[in-house]
């Protein structure tokens, strides 16, 4: 049987290499000799060797978002909820969050929560946390950062109250301010003005001000995706952002889709510049994600690898009016192409490949 009365087989290689997989076409194995005759069995196309980088790569379906949702609550006092910031509005350090009867709650940076009211004597990260942002909005300029509330602290927190007219008594806690990690967002509004505030009521659901993307990688390709990968993102005008992955989901699950019973986990993506990212929230995006580079070496069509008779996976190598099956190694799929070695192939050198 000849190379030309063959079908072309699809098969499955499934290759577990950096938690990759790769679906390979390959001919059929051929009935014949290792040379053939020029006139009638020669492939009727072929392709170069080539020598250069690859790169595995995969795309991703994404949705653009913003990092780190939270609720905010209302302080200890109960009463009228007299303002709210607006829906989709940012809120930067020392800016009104809320107000409840008249009393505005300003946001303050830091990462773990005001649960109390501070006062010279205590001690503890908030009381860090409070130093350290009147320190930075300039109303403690010569004070100790440190985890004790001194009497230099509380003078501090005094000019502070002064610059918002409010009553200086020197102590300030979850009726004045509240701690995030940095600028917030408004998703929305937990109630209405003129509805009631009391403790542990949400106020607000707010997120991070930073855009962020979110999608969900497979396991099989899990290792283009460890944190401080680079990626590029697709936006839905055409263009292009560039990013890296600053998280990995530690659970393995099931998407969305009922019928898709893949594995997989969250994969976060934050963008290099997410000032200039405007699209919608929950906008669809692509994320590209190149994974692992090899360079200088040679490469082939997927599509012309033979299932060898006895094993493995080869190349027809035609030269001189000749072709020959040679044996080759395979290393990364990249791109449509593969890595091989073996067989003295060279850059430059023919190769069948299915005609079309």
């Amino acid at each position: 049987m000849t190379r030309r009365r063959l079908a072309v087989a699809i098969t499955a290689l499934v290759l577990i290499a950096g938690g990759g997989a790769a679906a390979v076409a390959a001919y059929g194995a051929p009935d014949r000799g290792s040379a053939t005759a020029a006139d009638d069995k020669l492939p009727r196309r072929t392709a170069a060797v080539q020598r250069g980088s690859l790169s595995d790569s995969s795309r991703q379906t994404g949705t653009l978002g913003y990092e780190q949702e939270r609720k905010i609550n209302a302080g200890p006092a109960s009463g009228t909820l007299t303002w709210l910031a607006a829906t989709g509005s940012t809120v930067s350090r020392d800016q009104r969050l809320y107000e409840i009867d008249g009393r505005p709650v300003r946001l303050f940076h830091g990462s773990g929560p005001m649960y109390r009211t501070l006062k010279p004597g205590d001690k503890g990260r908030d009381v860090r946390q409070l130093e350290e942002n009147l320190r930075d909005l300039g109303f403690g300029s010569a004070l100790t950062v440190d985890d004790t509330y001194t009497e230099g602290t509380a003078r501090a927190v005094a000019r502070w109250q002064k610059s918002h007219e409010l009553k200086q008594t020197g102590r300030i806690g979850p009726d004045q301010v509240t701690f995030a990690s940095g600028p917030v967002r408004v998703k929305e509004a937990g109630t209405a003005v003129g509805e009631q505030a009391g403790p542990g009521r949400p106020v607000l659901t707010v997120t991070g001000a930073a855009r962020v993307v979110r999608f969900q990688l497979p396991v099989a390709d899990g290792s283009l995706a460890r944190t401080g990968t680079k990626v590029t993102v697709e936006l839905p005008d055409g263009s292009t952002a560039p990013g890296r992955v600053t998280g990995v989901g530690r659970v393995a699950r099931t998407g969305e889709d009922p019928s898709d019973k893949t594995p997989k986990i969250d994969i976060t993506v934050s963008f290099d510049d997410p000032g200039k990212v405007k699209a919608f929230d929950q906008s669809p995006v692509t994320v590209n994600l190149t994974g692992r580079t090899v360079e200088n070496v040679l490469s082939v069509p997927v599509d012309a690898l033979l299932a060898l008779p006895g094993g493995g996976f080869g190349v027809e190598v035609v030269e001189n009016g000749r072709s020959r099956d040679v044996k080759v190694e395979l290393g990364m799929f990249a791109d449509g192409r593969v890595e091989v070695t073996g067989g003295a192939l060279r850059e430059g050198t023919k190769v069948g490949v299915p005609s079309l």
